[in-house]
Parts: C-alpha cells; sequence; structure tokens
C-alpha cells in the first residue's frame, strides 16, 4: 500500500488544476485542464508511442554504452594511478562543458544523415561521467584487509578485481548506474531538441511541434509520457539493484 501513497496526492493536484483552470477561465493556449490533456494523450497516442519508441531505444542505448565505458575506464584508473593523472583532467572537461555548446558540432561531425547516432553521443556524454565516478569510488573502497587476505592466498590482478573488488563496489556502479540512467534520458531528449530536426521523432520533437502549432494539450500530454518513461526508467533500475543486492546489503532487506 505505501507504493500507493503518491496517488492520492496526484489525484488531488489534477482535481485543484482542473477546478482552479475552469473557476479563473484560463485560457487553454496557456494552460489547458487535465481534462483537455487527457484528451489531447488519447488522440495522439500513436505518434506519442511512437516517439516514446525512439526516445528510449536512444536512452537505452547511450546508457549501456555509458555503463560499460564508465565501468571499463573506472577499472583502468585503478589498475594504474599515472593513466588516471593523465586522462581525468579531459573527462572534467568533457562533463563540465555544456553539451548544448558542443552537440552542433557532434551533429556537424556525424552529418544529418546520422541523426539517431549523434543523438545517442550527446546522451552517452552526459550519462557518462556519473557511472564513472561511482565506479572509481566503488572500486577504491575496497577493504583493504581483504585486499591482503588476497595477496595471502596469491590471488592474480583479474581474480582480485573479479571476485573483490567488482563485487564489493557494486552498490556503488549500481548507484551510478541511476543517475547515468535519468541523465541519459535527459541527454536524448536535450539532443533532439539541439537537433531540431524533422528526421527526428522522438518526444521531444513531439513536443516542439506541438508548441509551434501552439496546441499546449499535446504538449503536457508529450510531458507526461516522458516523466512516466523516466519513472519506469528509474524503478526499474532501482528493483534491478534491489534484485542485486538485497542478498547481503542490510538496507535492501
Amino acid at each position: 500500500m505505501r507504493y500507493l501513497l503518491p496517488l492520492p496526492i496526484g489525484l488531488c493536484v489534477l482535481a485543484l488544476w482542473e477546478a482552479a483552470v475552469h473557476y479563473w477561465q484560463v485560457p487553454r493556449f496557456l494552460l489547458p485542464p487535465p481534462s483537455a490533456i487527457a484528451v489531447a494523450l488519447i488522440d495522439n497516442l500513436p505518434l506519442l508511442m511512437a516517439g516514446l519508441w525512439t526516445t528510449l531505444n536512444i536512452t537505452l542505448i547511450a546508457f549501456a554504452c555509458a555503463v560499460i565505458s564508465g565501468v571499463g575506464f573506472a577499472t583502468l584508473f585503478t589498475r594504474a594511478r599515472f593513466i588516471e593523472l593523465a586522462f581525468a583532467p579531459y573527462l572534467v572537461a568533457l562533463q563540465v562543458t555544456p553539451v548544448v555548446a558542443i552537440a552542433p558540432l557532434i551533429l556537424i561531425w556525424v552529418g544529418f544523415d546520422n541523426i539517431n547516432r549523434a543523438l545517442i553521443i550527446i546522451a552517452w556524454i552526459i550519462a557518462f561521467f556519473p557511472i564513472t565516478a561511482s565506479s572509481i569510488q566503488g572500486l577504491r573502497s575496497t577493504n583493504r584487509d581483504l585486499h591482503d587476505m588476497m595477496t595471502l592466498a596469491g590471488a592474480k590482478w583479474w581474480q582480485r578485481l573479479l571476485y573483490l573488488e567488482y563485487p564489493a563496489a557494486l552498490p556503488a556502479i549500481l548507484a551510478g548506474a541511476k543517475t547515468s540512467g535519468g541523465l541519459a534520458l535527459i541527454g536524448a531528449v536535450m539532443a533532439e531538441f539541439v537537433a531540431g530536426s524533422g528526421t527526428s521523432t522522438g518526444l521531444a520533437w513531439r513536443i516542439i511541434e506541438a508548441g509551434n502549432r501552439l496546441e499546449i494539450a499535446t504538449m503536457f500530454a508529450a510531458l507526461i509520457v516522458l516523466s512516466l518513461l523516466g519513472i519506469v526508467f528509474f524503478y526499474t533500475l532501482s528493483f534491478i539493484e534491489w534484485l542485486l543486492l538485497r542478498r547481503w546489503h542490510d538496507s535492501f532487506q
């Protein structure tokens, strides 16, 4: 029942919203009532579902690339300190540089014929750093006594990595993955906004298209679908985290 607690709050907000719009006679092109948004959602459901699939596809690919590359770089950095010292400033520069500023360059370099590839790259850039930083922290937080035990057992470096460091770093890696998952979705949407091309049919393009036509109810409908996608994505990653950690981590009991 505790998972249903947000439901009555949401229903109360929608009811107040509906009543306020009608009471103050707010024009629908400024703020449509929830009932109009529901109608727009039903009328545009096929287009919104097509946009949802496009955005989800870009998000999942970017997220998978971020996890693989992030854990890979974290592993490399924790194997050799000089490699981290050599490359860390460039990773930080990539993180702090506004992606909006470099997105047009990526679109030009990749080409507008490969727009989805450019969107994936932009979303990956945004999602890459959190999983990398969390993985580095997790790998370095392994108990020193356990390292000493592995040394006494004559474990090789890859055995130490697979059987000690990765399992010990798993909570940090999964926490970073949840952050990166949300950022991958944000990156996919932002990349579509930057691309501004009719060849992109994701949810962001549907929002732009509806805004250009002053179809505000449709804009809200697309935003609702986008928010639901983000919620489902987050709780899916949380469920995976619970499955992997519930047997040995007290906070997931």
